[in-house]
């Protein structure tokens, strides 16, 4: 994702639309993720839109220095209005060509903007399908997207330097779909199923 753009806009379509798909009592269910309920997956996914949006626009502060690991995320009352109007500024942003070049910041780490281009899409379609593994909705992430994840995830896999983004690689069949290869690769297991 070195010299190419991507357009964010249908895979934020897609978790918007499963964002507005999920009900209230489904808020406290668990997720993919470690010590995440449906509800912190809701709430780190407004921060890591804010969080992109800014770094696409190269309007770094508070925003794209913190750490995702710095407070537990949470939704507040107007999570429902709030998560769709951020993802659609997350897509505008990086639209412009500017945003995939130089040098920019997103949870407090410098890298470049292809870089952070490339980490916001892999977070719209691993959370993406933790959402809707977690509230049992059908989840068809965009086929640009996914590619652009699962490659990003491939390049990670192999660096000695991933540390704790990722838990460790789940080992998938080589011909099993290329969402459950991104899943595996991101250290979720594909057959993870909801209690």
């Amino acid at each position: 994702m070195t010299d190419t753009t991507l357009d964010l806009g249908p895979q934020v379509r897609i978790v918007a639309r499963l964002a507005d798909g999920v009900t209230d009592d489904r808020l406290a269910a668990p997720t993919p993720c470690p010590d995440m309920a449906v509800r912190n997956l809701l709430g780190h996914l407004i921060g890591l839109a804010i969080a992109f949006r800014d770094a696409g626009r190269k309007d770094l502060g508070p925003t794209t220095d913190t750490s995702p690991d710095a407070a537990p995320s949470d939704i507040g009352p107007g999570w429902r209005e709030e998560l769709p109007k951020v993802l659609a500024e997350l897509a505008d942003a990086w639209r412009d060509p500017a945003a995939w070049t130089g040098m920019t910041r997103a949870g407090g780490v410098d890298l470049p903007g292809a870089v952070a281009g490339a980490v916001a899409i892999d977070e719209l379609v691993i959370h993406g399908w933790d959402l809707a593994r977690a509230t049992g909705l059908p989840y068809a992430p965009d086929p640009a997207a996914l590619q652009a994840s699962y490659d990003f995830l491939l390049a990670a896999a192999d660096d000695p330097g991933r540390g704790d983004i990722f838990g460790p690689v789940v080992p998938v069949p080589d011909d099993a779909p290329l969402l459950d290869r991104a899943v595996g690769l991101s250290g979720r297991d594909p057959g993870w199923q909801r209690p």
